[in-house]
């Protein structure tokens, strides 16, 4: 059975039996649930709200997990259960796109502090003895710094290797390897100049 729209949803009585399964620990039960409501959850109230569909499928992921963990607190009412997991899947999907939002606001910031940094133009020739002692204010100021954060910033803007390497180089997400290069901006601009 697939709900697609409120005007399908189960029985009233069906829904309390499979909630009392779900309560008594039957994974059987949980799977009935995830069936009836997951693509009406995913389409009409998550995907709207992520329209991303990699997060949009995290959120659903997380609120099935969440109603099963807090399936004491559900309510017997003389409504669907649908409507509580509706709640928990747009609550998470808020979360998660403030989330997104602010890393993605974050990230920018980095980037352009840590270009302006370390990325300005190279000093005329005759001004080599200049450029050795960036050089070396940047590389006392990268030793002061937590090994992982300087790994990350030479790999990233000295090396000038793509995100994805950098990542990879790290055994992080891209997403975790920008918050380590956010922090380690932040970092190397209290200690430089030395």
């Amino acid at each position: 059975m697939s709900n697609s729209t409120h005007n399908d949803l189960p029985p009233l009585d069906e829904e309390r039996a499979v909630v009392a399964r779900i309560r008594a620990g039957d994974r059987e039960a949980a799977g009935i649930l995830f069936e009836w409501f997951a693509n009406a959850l995913y389409r009409r109230v998550i995907l709207p709200k992520l329209p991303v569909p990699e997060a949009a499928e995290d959120v659903l992921k997380d609120t099935f997990r969440t109603a099963l963990e807090r399936i004491e607190t559900f309510k017997n009412h003389d409504r669907s259960i649908f409507f509580w997991l509706r709640r928990i899947a747009i609550n998470r999907a808020i979360d998660v796109h403030r989330a997104r939002k602010r890393h993605r606001l974050a990230t920018t910031h980095a980037d352009l502090t840590i270009e302006r940094t370390m990325s300005r133009p190279p000093p005329p020739p005759d001004r080599a003895p200049e450029l050795e002692q960036t050089r070396q204010s940047v590389d006392a100021a990268l030793e002061g710094l937590n090994p992982r954060y300087a790994k990350a910033l030479r790999m990233r803007l000295i090396e000038d290797r793509d995100r994805d390497e950098c990542a990879a180089a790290m055994d992080v997400t891209v997403g975790n390897f920008d918050v380590i290069l956010h922090r380690a901006a932040k970092a190397f601009r209290k200690v430089y100049p030395p």
